[in-house]
């Protein structure tokens, strides 16, 4: 019998890593919040790879490999594959969530009184939002890349969420 871990559990923990770098650690640093984040989705991502591909071959190409992601992984993380996966050929992949469950509770606090721009107060609120969005997915961004460097593929991923509740994942392999 596998080991499980609650999903709400799983949100907490994440909301909590995101919460603890981004105004306690590295309130002032963004970015070094957003690069620690990412490192340990990175090792989260080496160890899962290497538990679910124990009892397998190694892959031949990095398509089997993004494919492997795409179902198996995705599915055993979130219990459903990903929708859609897009490739230029050339290295590139788009992995296309139409709804992401790591973002279906994110929440923002509201702006202190000092932090309302009376020129835009939504503007405000709306930038805000996307920045804690954008610091969400630093995890799971680092939990794939460590998977595929697992796998002997070494690579850079990013996330856009241009459609809410919807993600993708742009990896680039590295030649």
């Amino acid at each position: 019998m596998g080991r499980e871990v609650s999903e709400s559990c799983v949100d907490s923990l994440l909301t909590e890593l995101v919460s603890t770098y981004s105004t306690r650690f590295y309130a002032n640093k963004p970015d070094l919040a957003a690069h620690s984040i990412e490192a340990i989705g990175y090792q989260v991502g080496l160890q899962l790879s290497e538990r679910y591909t124990m009892d397998r071959p190694r892959f031949s190409d990095h398509l089997e490999a993004i494919k492997f992601i795409c179902k198996d992984f995705w599915s055993e993380l979130f219990k459903k594959q990903i929708d859609n996966l897009k490739t230029n050929h050339r290295g590139t992949f788009v992995l296309q969530d139409s709804r992401f469950r790591w973002l279906s509770r994110v929440s923002i606090d509201p702006p202190e009184n000092g932090d309302v721009s009376q020129d835009n107060p939504a503007g405000v609120a709306e930038n805000k939002a996307s920045l804690v969005t954008k610091m969400h997915l630093n995890f799971p961004c680092g939990i794939i890349r460590g998977a595929l460097s697992n796998l002997g593929i070494p690579c850079a991923v990013s996330a856009d969420i241009s459609n809410l509740p919807a993600c993708s994942f742009v990896v680039r392999i590295k030649v």
